[in-house]
């Protein structure tokens, strides 16, 4: 696995790699990327390149979780999503 050192925080790897990772494709990534501003934020190289750090990985795997195995809409996700990092502010 090729990681490479994220600006931001830490160790971060490309989109590439992180579809491998979670088993969800490239196209699907960039879509949910977009449709969950604000919880799935991959940080960008100087070239703007994507790079997915490992806390957004945990973030894909439970949208391919609530989406794909749950069967929950993509409004029904971005609301469980919401309730998750509003109780990890408040704790």
């Amino acid at each position: 696995m090729s990681l490479s050192k994220g600006k931001k925080n830490g160790t971060a790897v490309s989109i590439s790699m992180a579809s491998q990772i979670t088993g969800v494709e490239v196209h699907t990534l960039r879509y949910w990327e977009r449709e969950f501003a604000g919880y799935l934020d991959p940080i960008r190289t100087d070239g703007g390149q994507r790079r997915y750090r490992a806390e957004d990985i945990q973030v894909v795997l439970e949208l391919k979780r609530l989406l794909r195995d749950e069967m929950f809409s993509i409004a029904g996700a971005r609301k469980h999503l919401a309730q998750r990092f509003n109780a990890r502010r408040a704790a």
